[in-house]
């Protein structure tokens, strides 16, 4: 009863959280008539609630907990990726977007690999090329659910008191549900409600830190302390071009993340595109603008860090940094971040599982029913990995980046506006960027070169050979 007395307004917050979670679930249902409507719902949403659902799925607890504290660890650099971010989703909204909706309605494409299969329809190939590519998809979007799993158990365990195992499970249980009822519209929904709670909560941590901290100008005394000098120099935390490779991989994806490029197939028309481009810019801009000092600012606030994923669960739960009821107020901002990626990448996983791999080889399975029961296995299997994760948030979750680069830029990206191309080059390109990826980093070279330089030069130059030496469409 003490518990429950202590944290009242916390568990009063996340009631009336998950009761709009879930009434968001029954109007998606009550929409639902078939797969169009479940994957992309029906493909008419407006620009503000896409954009709004492609920041808030990108700003995951990435951006609150994992991307916040290395720049403890890692200094001024750091911010290197909020600015990429930020320009490559105006790239991904300017250059992808609008052409990537044309022809996904055209083809009434509803999953990347489905998408990929018509975009490269040569001979014999286009089959096997939506299955390779559905289970690259698969694979990395388990990895990232792994990271957002582990993000979500560290917020509950250390603010609630309850042990890793039980955060992860709740967290589990409440996004599959109304993930797998309510398909994309609820998604969407749930998203631009995630999303303004996340524009608050950013605003309200750097205030607090800040302010915790002796203002927002005293970060300029960090430089003058021997001890954290190096956090203004270009290679002080990390080498350069090692943060740098970090950085791409981290900001590449919004080119070719299924998660975000799944949004554009949803909107209602191209008028939509540059709505969407402002709302998602500007609420990047917000978020992570405020988010990737904290790590700077926690050096006031903090001593002997070892773990930096757990330096803002720490901060919130400390009441000289933040008030009590404010600090609840953000627990639920921290678990809307997570939630407003998991529902993405969960219905991303299970739509291409049930569509491109399960369907395909057996089509008379009921698809809606296929791909709610792949939700709930998706979402389980990664809860489970999430118990004994194998690494910290932001490396999870830049591998898995760095293999969508790998694998989908040059279909994605040339796909889109280069004419020449074959699911051959494609699955090719795929190969070689994976192997090159795997080589390097188990070689040790990534600690002088990050892994993704190397893996996107060979998975282009393999792209673009194969196609050349291939005929022209006609």
């Amino acid at each position: 009863m003490s518990w429950v007395l202590e944290h009242g307004f916390l568990l009063l917050l996340f009631a009336v959280y998950t009761a709009v979670l879930l009434h968001n679930a029954a109007v998606g249902r009550r929409n639902v008539r078939d797969v169009r409507d479940y994957f992309v719902a029906g493909r008419n949403l407006g620009g503000v609630a896409v954009g709004m659902s492609f920041f808030a799925t990108l700003a995951s607890t990435n951006s609150y907990i994992g991307h916040a504290g290395k720049g403890y660890a890692w200094g001024l650099p750091w911010f290197t990726l909020a600015i990429l971010i930020v320009l490559f989703s105006v790239v991904s909204w300017r250059f992808i977007g609008a052409d990537l909706r044309r022809y996904a309605s055209r083809w009434d494409a509803l999953t990347m690999p489905d998408y990929l299969s018509k975009r490269f329809p040569d001979a014999t190939r286009p089959q096997q090329l939506r299955a390779v590519s559905a289970v690259v998809i698969v694979f990395c979007s388990v990895l990232f659910l792994v990271a957002i799993f582990k993000g979500a158990g560290n917020l509950f365990q250390q603010f609630l008191d309850i042990p890793y195992e039980a955060a992860v499970g709740l967290t589990l249980v409440v996004v599959m549900a109304y993930t797998s009822i309510g398909g994309f519209l609820s998604v969407v929904r749930t998203d631009v409600l995630q999303g303004a709670l996340m524009l608050v909560g950013s605003v309200v941590i750097f205030w607090c830190v800040t302010d915790a901290a002796g203002g927002v100008g005293r970060i300029a005394e960090l430089a003058t302390v021997p001890d954290t000098a190096h956090l203004f120099e270009l290679n002080g935390g990390i080498p350069f071009a090692v943060l740098l490779g970090i950085a791409l991989s981290g900001s590449l994806k919004l080119l070719v993340d299924p998660r975000q490029l799944s949004r554009f197939f949803a909107l209602r028309d191209a008028s939509q595109v540059r709505v969407g481009l402002w709302v998602s810019a500007v609420g990047l801009t917000v978020v992570l603008g405020c988010l990737f000092p904290v790590g700077l600012y926690a050096h006031f606030l903090l001593d002997g860090v070892t773990d930096t994923d757990l330096i803002v669960p720490t901060l919130i739960t400390d009441a000289s940094v933040f008030p009590p009821m404010v600090a609840d107020f953000l627990i639920v901002a921290i678990v809307a971040a997570a939630m407003s990626s998991m529902d993405s990448v969960l219905l991303v996983a299970a739509s291409v599982f049930s569509k491109d791999l399960l369907l395909l080889r057996y089509p008379t399975l009921p698809a809606l029913g296929v791909t709610r029961l792949a939700v709930i296995v998706i979402a389980v299997v990664s809860a489970v990995i999430a118990l004994r994760p194998p690494g910290g948030i932001v490396e999870i979750t830049i591998f898995s980046g760095s293999l969508y680069a790998a694998c989908f830029l040059p279909a994605v990206v040339a796909g889109l506006h280069w004419q020449r191309g074959t699911a051959a080059a494609v699955l090719i390109s795929m190969v070689c960027g994976v192997v090159v990826l795997l080589v390097w980093l188990l070689s040790g070279l990534s600690t002088a070169l990050h892994e993704v330089f190397p893996a996107l030069v060979a998975s282009c130059l393999a792209y673009w050979l194969v196609s050349v030496r291939s005929p022209e469409p006609g």
